[in-house]
């Protein structure tokens, strides 16, 4: 029985992916759980606190295949956390005195939490690869692009010519800084947990730092200075760093589904027989990579928030606050994995229709580029005159439906500085386009 989107065999892969949820399945999580207390044991084996034989014991038996989930969730549900049932069930498993040793002065949190970093350390890896491929495809549309001239608009309106090259390079360069996000987020998140039952290593005396150390090399991740047990700002910035880049994703996602509007026309989700169909108009092509892009961006952001309110805990160990975590950070990797999935399908196969972007240009027969005009005249009459006359202009052609270009030609203050040939060059928005091209180059390196 299934009950939310993450795990419905209907909607499972349109908000996350195999991957992703194999890393933060039970399965994942209790297998990185058996892989800290092993390489706990490994670890205090190698400086001679517990012996070798023992350690080798518990990492020959620390495999998902000694547990009895059932058990494990009817225990969970009694003590609250996993890390018992699992201890117990480990120890069991191992032959001889094994199994004494097993979770040798350690708690519950140092597994858990080391659990989760093995888990982000995977995820991570899954981000860094879709993101590749993502920024992939921008720089395809980008180049392609280039030089291709549409309507660039602001408060939903014509504003000034770009093109479509400097649109796609403009989505592509958050998430080229994104991907630099996440190198530098590594260091800092991928830091295991080993405190006991305080944080202060008490129950091993003198050894307590040295085998803190030691499991960090068994498990290849950084060593904290100090226990972080109720200092959460890392794995909180590993969910914020997703909120980041699904925001990016949906800004691209909202671009997309408004340039698909019938009105637009411009770019189109790949075509897929079926895709975006709809039970009752045979005409519609719906968005739906756009529309899962932006669903997925606004969980997570809901559980960016819940995170920072999680940070808050109190004196050495949380009542509460930490349990938030253990829903926020897995759905908001799977939702952040769902969106990439999108973002890959939609970008790789995005369909641009030139013509009907040069259409929609000249839909306003010049009034786009007035701002040509302005600046030509500028020089002749001061600015804000030659604002006032073009905008005069502009007003005057808006509501008598005459051209532009016939108006302007005729205006008294117009005339003797622009002659036609002069005019038609200014609003020919071919000729507008300034720097874009330039930066379309330098963003792309």
């Amino acid at each position: 029985m299934t009950s939310t989107v993450f795990d419905s065999a209907l909607y499972r892969d349109m908000f996350g992916t195999v991957e992703m949820r194999a890393i933060f399945s039970d399965a994942g999580y209790l297998a990185r759980c058996l892989e800290a207390e092993a390489a706990l044991a490994r670890a205090q084996a190698g400086i001679g606190m517990i012996p070798a034989a023992a350690a080798r014991e518990i990492s020959a038996r620390a495999n998902i295949a000694c547990l009895d989930l059932a058990a494990m969730k009817r225990e969970t549900e009694i003590v609250g956390y996993p890390i018992l049932p699992l201890v117990k069930q480990l120890a069991a498993a191992c032959s001889g005195d094994a199994g004494g040793y097993v979770h040798w002065g350690a708690t519950t949190q140092d597994i858990m939490d080391t659990a989760v970093v093995l888990q982000l350390r995977a995820a991570f890896d899954l981000i860094a690869a879709d993101l590749h491929e993502i920024l992939a495809s921008l720089e395809s549309l980008a180049r392609r692009y280039r030089d291709t001239p549409m309507a660039g608009r602001t408060h939903l309106q014509h504003a000034l010519p770009v093109t479509f090259g400097y649109k796609a390079a403009v989505w592509r360069a958050p998430l080229a800084r994104h991907r630099e996000r996440l190198a530098q987020l590594r260091p800092r998140v991928l830091v295991g947990q080993f405190g006991g039952a305080a944080g202060t290593l008490a129950s091993l005396g003198s050894q307590g730092l040295a085998v803190r150390a030691a499991l960090m090399r068994e498990l290849d991740l950084g060593e904290p200075a100090i226990t972080w047990h109720v200092a959460r700002d890392a794995l909180t910035e590993a969910v914020l760093f997703t909120g980041l880049l699904t925001a990016s994703l949906a800004k691209i996602a909202s671009d997309v589904m408004m340039m698909m509007s019938t009105e637009f026309g411009e770019v189109f989700e790949p075509f897929e027989h079926g895709r975006g169909a709809s039970s009752t108009m045979p005409q519609k092509r719906n968005p739906i990579s756009s529309e899962l892009i932006l669903a997925c961006a606004k969980l997570v952001r809901q559980h960016c928030a819940l995170m920072l309110d999680a940070m808050v805990q109190d004196f050495e160990r949380a009542t509460g606050p930490w349990h938030a975590e253990w829903i926020a950070l897995p759905e908001s990797y799977l939702a952040t994995a769902g969106a990439l999935r999108q973002a890959k399908l939609m970008l790789a196969g995005l369909s641009v229709d030139t013509k009907r972007m040069q259409r929609n240009l000249e839909l306003t027969s010049g009034l786009i580029v007035t701002e040509a005009v302005m600046m030509g005249l500028a020089p002749k009459l001061g600015r804000q005159a030659a604002h006032d006359v073009v905008y005069d202009a502009c007003r005057a052609a808006a509501e008598s439906g005459r051209p532009l270009l016939e108006l302007l030609g005729a205006n008294a203050d117009v005339s003797p500085h622009l002659d036609r040939t002069e005019l038609e060059r200014l609003l020919d928005p071919r000729n507008y386009l300034g720097s874009a091209a330039q930066m379309v180059d330098r963003s792309l390196g």
